[in-house]
Parts: C-alpha cells; structure tokens; sequence
C-alpha cells in the first residue's frame, strides 16, 4: 500500500519531485508556503511582493528540485532561494536605502503584553533587518549572507550583531511602571 502525500517526509517528497512529480512538490509548497513568505514579510517585503517573490521561489525550487540533496532542510533550502530571489529583486528596483536608526520608543506591545517581533523588526535599519532575518530566519550563515548581499563578511556580523542588540533592548520586558525588567 502507497503512503499518501503527507505521510512522506520533505527528502522523499522532492526526490519524486525532481523526477517530475508536480503532485509531490504541491505537498512541498503546500507544507513550506507560509513559512516562506513570512520569513520575505520579515526581510522586509511588502505581503504581495512576498508573495510573488515566493511563487518565483517556488518555481525556482522545482526547476533546480533534484539539486536538493535532504542535506539541511528542505524549509531551509527553499528559504535560502527566496532569500536570494527577494535581495536580487530589491536590488534591480533600487529600492535598498538604509532606513534611519530605531527611535527609542518601548518595545510594541499588543493589549495582552505580548511583544511584536514584526513590528520590532521594522525598527531596524533596512540592512539590519535584512541580515538578521537571513540569520535567524533562514538559517543562512554568515559567509552566505555576505555572497548573497555582496557585503564584506565582517559587514554582515556587524549587522546581525547590532540589529539583535536593538532588538534585545526594544524587546526587553517592562516593568508596569514603564521601567525595562532585565533578564539576566
């Protein structure tokens, strides 16, 4: 008896994928999608943008299925193209400007108290975001994300560093006073 679709894991989806199995990459882009566009919304993609970056992604990734060897994950390898696909797209429309320096406004908060990563994140400079969303969100190392912005490596960790330190700090606890509560 055959497995259905999402009963197979991500490596055997896109291997039968890679031999034309168009059924078998839905489940992939089924499964991936959203993830994918969330991580181009937190680069900084408006939702359309993000979501045409990632049918391009997908597209991508089906084109180029059988170059994924189940080495990392396929989450990951997809990320890694859209990634690419959305900093390419940026760059052709010169739309890359460095955005001012975060005010020092207290961490976003919703009525709960919950804190808002993606409203954090539009604090950051537009290369600091950026970097930090390929790092973490990703999952792309350091020496990637250097190629893929053609920026100097220790550009890129300056950017990762200083963009997780700001939001450290705009995402720290307060205190009902107002005052930030420091986790330590």
């Amino acid at each position: 008896m055959s497995k259905s679709l999402r009963d197979l894991h991500d490596v055997e989806l896109a291997a039968q994928a890679a031999a034309g199995g168009r059924r078998e990459y839905g489940e992939l882009v089924r499964r991936h999608g959203s993830a994918v566009r969330g991580l181009l919304r937190r680069m900084g993609a408006a939702p359309s943008l993000a979501d045409d970056v990632a049918q391009d992604a997908f597209l991508q990734g089906f084109q180029r299925c059988s170059e994924f060897r189940g080495q990392g994950t396929f989450a990951g390898w997809i990320k890694k193209i859209a990634a690419r696909l959305y900093l390419k797209r940026v760059a052709r429309e010169a739309r890359y400007v460095a955005e001012a320096e975060a005010d020092e406004a207290a961490p976003a908060q919703d009525q709960a108290g919950s804190m808002d990563l993606d409203e954090a994140l539009r604090t950051l400079s537009e290369t600091e975001r950026v970097c930090v969303s390929l790092c973490h969100g990703a999952g792309m190392s350091h020496p990637e994300i250097a190629a893929a912005m053609n920026l100097p490596l220790g550009t890129v960790k300056s950017h990762v560093k200083r963009g997780l330190d700001k939001l450290r700090a705009r995402l720290q606890p307060v205190a009902a006073d107002g005052r930030s509560l420091h986790v330590g």
